[in-house]
């Protein structure tokens, strides 16, 4: 159990990061399964602007520490990839 004041607060803290990490990490995987749906589905168009909506999520969760950044370019790779391959 914490004692000092400062261990107290950062167990606070943390609980409210945590929070609002897991939602930001949910919001990014909202955003690549809207990519993976219009793949699986075959529209090319609907995939390239959803692949758009991607990115600045990716790497808005690689600035606030989220994803390391090797992650987030290797989904966005793999994205790319298929959107490409997709004709």
């Amino acid at each position: 159990m914490a004692n000092t004041p400062q261990a107290k607060k950062r167990i606070r803290r943390n609980a409210s990061r945590t929070e609002i990490n897991g939602a930001r990490v949910s919001r990014i995987r909202t955003f690549i399964k809207q990519v993976e749906s219009a793949l699986a589905g075959g529209d090319r168009k609907a995939a390239a602007a959803a692949l758009k909506r991607v990115q600045p999520e990716l790497a808005r969760g690689v600035a606030k520490g989220v994803f390391h950044k090797n992650t987030a370019a290797r989904k966005l790779s793999r994205l790319t990839k298929r959107l490409v391959a997709l004709g």
